[in-house]
């Protein structure tokens, strides 16, 4: 049956309401803070990617937070996706969360309240009563400033059957216009999600005339199996993050609920309006502007997720790909040409590449690109599609970033104590550093603190190589920690030293970010 909704108008059965929260939830993981540039770059690269709802943020967390809410509450007309900001259950929140979206020319306040007889005893000190009155208040509240307004029943999925119930009902008479059932902890099974959806609509008055929502984590691994369940159980709207990003396990990944449901069409009828070409592009900017590549085998984003290593398996991909592959590598950004530009390819030709590959760059962010990769082309016999894509997604990170390398020299040798001399830009301010050090890396690092002093603890340093060969381009990952915060940073490039200290530098950017905010509660 068809529902009206004060945003999307008249809903068919089958149109699915994709909801993304990777600047919200997704900014809430460890290491994973952004700064208002980078919260821009992805709001615009989800609306390019088709979401119909994007939550900005926690307007009322901090002052920053308050402002990248509304700035990105200003980019979208009436084509562009809802603008959502979170609030707990009380005015203060709900007004903040108003003023952040008014400038929205479709806005959304969502409301989040624990209904779980552990959350409600625990962490809200609440009887079930005032927890009824609760939503009735904030609701209404939020509806005389916002006409879409959804609810949220935190630990909905251990929320007991009657209770919750009431407490829906409680939400659609006070004006909510979605209602989301989260599995906070990641604690369901997939029959159990489709249960609960499924007593909810039969037994709640005015449930079809609201669109219901999932939020599904991913502790136990079940996030996309209990989102698809909920689905089949005749629930509109899908909450996930790019990536699968999120609090401790993260969430439900868009890009393979979004494959899920174009692959398995067969049994799972659905329209929905995310274009799949462009999931590995945003996969690889969020990446970019975290820190955080994906894992190698990661589904549909994966640098191996179409790679044929098996001699059975090539031989069948040979004769017809879909013996092994359910989807094609085109479908969802990747090419299947990896060898691509030398050092006498032009501008026009980068830039072609780059969009091929599922990136959108300005213009000073293509001249720098573009120099870099001129170098790297002197350096290298060969550049791979690989190379390009650490090359810009190393670019992108240090764009609007406060700490910049700009020169750097190592000494070392056998026998030899390693020496590095370094400029930083700090601010706008040139600094100098110079140090020793155990190795040429840590010698490297001793200097940028000798350039700006910090007091952190390196809990990770890795590298791997982008492609192969001796002249292959090195990333670097390294993981640092101030005061409990873990902030991620990683660095490109055919130098392993000049790698790590992007990384090193990548990640004390991150760092201020951490500094300047304070981290939002679990939704």
């Amino acid at each position: 049956m068809a529902i009206t909704h004060p945003s999307f108008g008249t809903l068919d059965d089958d149109r699915i309401i994709f909801f993304d929260t990777t600047l919200r939830d997704g900014e809430q993981s460890p290491g994973f803070s952004m700064n208002l540039e980078e919260k821009l770059r992805m709001a615009a690269a989800l609306d390019d990617l088709g979401v119909d709802v994007i939550e900005a943020g926690f307007a009322i967390a901090s002052p920053g937070d308050f402002e990248s809410v509304q700035s990105i509450a200003r980019l979208f007309g009436r084509e562009g996706p809802v603008v959502a900001s979170l609030s707990r259950a009380n005015p203060a929140d709900i007004m903040a969360s108003a003023n952040a979206v008014k400038p929205a020319a479709r806005p959304r306040i969502h409301i989040v309240l624990a209904t779980s007889e552990l959350h409600m005893r625990v962490k809200l000190r609440m009887t079930p009563d005032q927890v009824l009155e609760r939503i009735t208040e904030s609701v209404t509240l939020a509806r005389n400033h916002a006409a879409d307004v959804e609810w949220s029943a935190e630990d909905g999925s251990r929320s007991e059957d009657e209770f919750l119930c009431r407490c829906v009902e409680a939400a659609i008479k006070a004006g909510a216009t979605t209602i989301n059932i989260p599995d906070t902890v990641g604690y369901a099974l997939p029959e159990e999600t489709g249960r609960q959806f499924r007593m909810l609509r039969e037994r709640v008055p005015g449930a079809e005339k609201i669109i219901f929502s999932t939020h599904n984590h991913n502790d136990l691994g079940l996030a996309v199996a209990n989102t698809l369940a909920a689905v089949q159980a005749g629930v509109r709207q899908i909450e996930c993050t790019i990536n699968g990003i999120g609090e401790r396990a993260g969430n439900a990944a868009l890009e393979e609920i979004a494959m899920a449901l174009r692959t398995r069409h067969d049994r799972i009828a659905s329209r929905h309006s995310i274009k799949t070409q462009r999931l590995l592009g945003i996969s690889r900017l969020l990446a970019a502007i975290t820190g955080f590549d994906v894992q190698p085998n990661k589904a549909i984003v994966g640098r191996n997720a179409f790679a044929h290593e098996s001699g059975i398996h090539q031989d069948g991909v040979l004769k017809d790909a879909s013996t092994y592959e359910i989807m094609t590598p085109e479908s969802v950004g990747w090419t299947k040409s990896s060898l691509v530009l030398g050092k006498h390819s032009g501008r026009a030709a980068f830039k072609d590449r780059l969009a091929t590959l599922g990136y959108v760059v300005g213009d000073n962010q293509l001249n720098d690109a573009f120099k870099r990769f001129k170098d790297l082309a002197d350096r290298k016999k060969i550049v791979y599609d690989e190379d390009i894509a650490a090359l810009v997604d190393d670019e992108i990170s240090n764009q609007q970033n406060r700490l910049k390398l700009t020169a750097l020299t190592v000494a070392t040798g056998m026998g030899a104590k390693p020496m590095a001399t370094l400029a930083l830009e700090v601010d706008g301010e040139k600094r100098d550093g110079m140090a020793t050090g155990d190795g040429a890396v840590d010698a490297t690092f001793a200097a940028i603190r000798n350039a700006w002093p910090h007091d952190v603890t390196l809990k990770l340093y890795a590298v791997q190589s982008v492609t192969g060969g001796t002249d292959a381009q090195a990333r670097v990952t390294v993981r640092m920690e101030e005061a409990g915060k873990l902030v991620d940073g990683q660095g490109a490039d055919t130098d392993t030293i000049v790698a790590s200290a992007r990384a090193y530098v990548h990640a004390l950017n991150k760092l201020l970010v951490k500094r300047e905010r304070r981290e939002p509660p679990v939704a």
